[in-house]
């Protein structure tokens, strides 16, 4: 199953399902920044422990690895799971939704896109941004998480609510590679 087969397939069972969702990560920061392949593919996801089986059954083995219990677990702890075609090597990353701000407001925010073919959930350019700073800062400065912030700044410009990323540059702690950014898209 390729990539688009495989992201196409997650989001109608969890639309069948009624578990609201978002693409995240490099799949959004390609479509709205500078393309680039992933074997990854991130989403945050609504979901309760009732709608745990649902994903399970629909993702069996031996064409997939999906763990109730590590569902459960993160739904608990508010942590990730992982969806793998094992054939294809592809994942699904699941983020659980939390009840951090952040969270709450660029969940809030998505939007519906067109994107290889498949109508979904995405974050916007701002929040796409945003996480890619965290992830930078967090991993102890990726510069691939910093690239694809930069590119989708780049591209977005002109269309960007500044207001909000500065609101939450500061929030999100992330003011000092904010600022390179800035200065690195001023010298393109």
């Amino acid at each position: 199953m390729s990539q688009q087969e495989l992201l196409t397939r997650v989001i109608q069972v969890l639309e069948e399902s009624r578990i609201q969702y978002m693409i995240t990560g490099s799949v959004v920061s390609s479509l709205q920044g500078e393309p680039r392949s992933t074997h990854d593919i991130d989403m945050l996801i609504a979901i309760q422990k009732s709608g745990a089986k649902k994903l399970v059954e629909a993702f069996p083995p031996p064409d997939f690895y999906l763990d109730e219990d590590s569902i459960l677990d993160a739904i608990n702890m508010q942590s990730m799971f992982n969806l793998i075609d094992v054939r294809e090597g592809d994942k699904v990353d699941f983020w659980i939704l939390t009840d951090e701000p952040f969270d709450q407001s660029r969940f809030s925010r998505r939007y519906s896109e067109r994107f290889m073919g498949i109508e979904m959930q995405v974050s916007t350019p701002e929040d796409t941004i945003l996480v890619k700073l965290r992830w930078a800062k967090l991993s102890g400065g990726s510069e691939k998480q910093f690239v694809d912030a930069l590119r989708v700044y780049e591209v977005q410009y002109g269309k960007l609510d500044i207001d909000y990323l500065e609101h939450w540059v500061k929030k999100l702690d992330v003011e000092a590679l904010w600022r390179r950014l800035m200065d690195e898209a001023e010298k393109t």
